[in-house]
């Protein structure tokens, strides 16, 4: 059991058949009245982001959320195929469980699977991944105004802006929470 006096942020638990998560938490203490414990929190199944208030002394069931690492085989159609190393037995996950950056995930990248109670609802990629630019307009001598940038498409067909003075073969660091440019690697 977790009391919502005792919120911190990141603890999961379970409200009215949803799983939730503690984004933000704040204790309040009017002059009048009795105190109460602010919170955003966020449906980790839906992705829903919602505002509540608790009175410190609700108790509530804790949700254990399990992570697991496991290793991105291939795609058959709108299903994407993960390994778990532990037992080698493959999982099937529907492109709808997949996030929008996703898409920089490559064949046998380690990426962490997300599920409640055996229920896949999310998978997360590596925060930072290296890929090559397959396409991208060469750069001019000159052309250096001050954060100048120019489309680049990478090896998994994400497109993301680059510097100017990136060509074509080079490897690249992304960071895929943002999907920004980081360095050449």
């Amino acid at each position: 059991m977790v009391v919502a006096g005792d919120f911190k942020n990141g603890v999961t638990f379970e409200m009215d058949g949803n799983v939730l998560q503690v984004l933000e938490f704040q204790h309040v203490k009017p002059g009048k009245g009795a105190a109460f414990v602010r919170t955003k929190l966020r449906n980790v199944i839906t992705g829903a982001v919602v505002e509540k208030t608790f009175n410190p002394t609700d108790k509530f069931e804790n949700a254990y959320v399990e992570r697991k690492d496991m290793q991105y085989l291939y795609s058959d159609g709108d299903l994407y195929y993960f390994m778990d190393m532990e037992t080698y037995e493959q999982l099937p996950i529907g492109e709808d469980k997949l996030s929008d950056n996703f898409k920089f995930v490559k064949e046998n990248m380690m990426c962490k699977v997300i599920s409640y109670k055996g229920n896949v609802f999310g998978v997360e990629p590596p925060m930072f991944v290296e890929l090559e630019v397959t396409d991208t307009e060469p750069g001019f001598k000159g052309d250096t105004a001050t954060g100048a940038s120019k489309p680049a498409t990478l090896e998994t067909g994400a497109q993301i802006k680059v510097p100017l003075f990136i060509n074509i073969g080079d490897v690249l660091r992304i960071d895929t929470r943002t999907g920004e440019y980081l360095e050449r690697a």
